[in-house]
C-alpha cells in the first residue's frame, strides 16, 4: 500500500534511499555501456538518438550559442563548472523542462564523458539529465566530434575479439589434450 507524500516534502532536501539510488546507477552506466556499443557500431555522424535530434540540436545551439564558441570546444570538453553555476543550472532547468512531454526519462540520470575524444572512464564521467546527454552527443556525432571515440570503440572490440578467439583456441588445444589423455 501507497502512503501519502507529507504535506511538507521537499524534494530538493530529500534523502534518497540507497536502493533507489543503487538502481538509477545501474540503469545509468547500462545506458553508458549501450551508447558505447552504438559508437562501436555505427558511424557518429550517421546516428540518430531520438525522433527529434534535428529540434533538439537546434534548441541546444540557439539556447546555448557558447556551445558553438572555440571550434565547439565546451561541446568537445565538457566545462562542468558551467554547467552548474547558479545563471548555468537555471538556463539549463528552462531548457530541460520543455522536454518533459517529448522525451521519455528526459530528467533521469545518464552518463556522460566530459571529453568526446576519450572512452568512458572513472574520471571522464560525470552526471548529467538525459535530455542533457542527448543534446551534447547529438551535437558531437554532427559535427565529427565523436569520430576518435568511434575509433577507440572499434579498437576496443577488436582486442576484446582477438582476446576472446585466443582463449578460445586455447580452451580447445586444452580439451584436446585431455581428450588424448
Amino acid at each position: 500500500m501507497a502512503t501519502a507524500t507529507p504535506t511538507q516534502f521537499d524534494p530538493n532536501n530529500a534523502q534518497n534511499l540507497i536502493e533507489i539510488e543503487k538502481q538509477f546507477a545501474v540503469k545509468a552506466v547500462e545506458h553508458a555501456q549501450t551508447y558505447w556499443n552504438l559508437l562501436e557500431k555505427v558511424n557518429p555522424r550517421d546516428l540518430r538518438l531520438t525522433k527529434i535530434d534535428d529540434e533538439i540540436f537546434e534548441h541546444a545551439m540557439k539556447e546555448f550559442p557558447e556551445l558553438a564558441e572555440n571550434n565547439y570546444e565546451k561541446l568537445l570538453k565538457i566545462d562542468e563548472d558551467w554547467m552548474k553555476s547558479e545563471s548555468g543550472k537555471k538556463r539549463w532547468r528552462d531548457f530541460i523542462q520543455q522536454y518533459e512531454k517529448k522525451i521519455q526519462d528526459y530528467n533521469f540520470g545518464s552518463l556522460i564523458r566530459t571529453d568526446a575524444r576519450q572512452e568512458y572512464s572513472e574520471t571522464n564521467t560525470i552526471f548529467v539529465t538525459r535530455i542533457q546527454f542527448y543534446v551534447f552527443e547529438i551535437a558531437r556525432n554532427r559535427l565529427g566530434l565523436n569520430d576518435k571515440a568511434h575509433e577507440l570503440a572499434k579498437a576496443e572490440a577488436a582486442k576484446e575479439k582477438e582476446k576472446a578467439e585466443k582463449e578460445k583456441a586455447r580452451a580447445e588445444k586444452e580439451k584436446a589434450k585431455k581428450k588424448k589423455n
